[in-house]
C-alpha cells in the first residue's frame, strides 16, 4: 500500500506551500526592500527548482541530462534578455 501513496508529491506540495508562506511573512512582515526580494527571489528559485524535478518529473526519464541542459539554456538566454534590457534602457548603456 506505501507504494501506491504518492509521498514525493505529498511533501512537495507541503514545502510549496512552506514557501509560499515565506514568500508572504515578506509582504505582511513589512521588511526592508533588499532583504524582502532577497527572500522572494530565492523563494521563487527554489520554488521553481522543486516544481520542475517533483511535480514536472524532469528526472524520471532517461533524456534527464537533455532536459536539464535545455532548462539552464532557457535559464541562460532569460537572464540576458533581463540584464541586456535593463542595460540598454535603464542604465544607459
Amino acid at each position: 500500500m506505501s507504494q501506491l501513496f504518492p509521498m514525493k508529491q505529498v511533501l512537495g506540495f507541503v514545502f510549496s506551500i512552506l514557501l509560499t508562506i515565506i514568500a508572504l511573512a515578506v509582504y505582511f512582515l513589512d521588511m526592508s526592500f533588499a532583504v524582502g526580494m532577497t527572500i522572494l527571489l530565492v523563494t521563487a528559485f527554489i520554488q521553481a527548482g522543486l516544481q520542475l524535478v517533483v511535480f514536472m518529473h524532469a528526472g524520471e526519464t532517461k533524456d534527464k541530462g537533455a532536459i536539464y541542459t535545455n532548462v539552464f539554456y532557457g535559464l541562460i538566454i532569460a537572464l540576458v534578455t533581463v540584464f541586456g534590457t535593463l542595460l540598454a534602457m535603464v542604465w544607459d548603456m
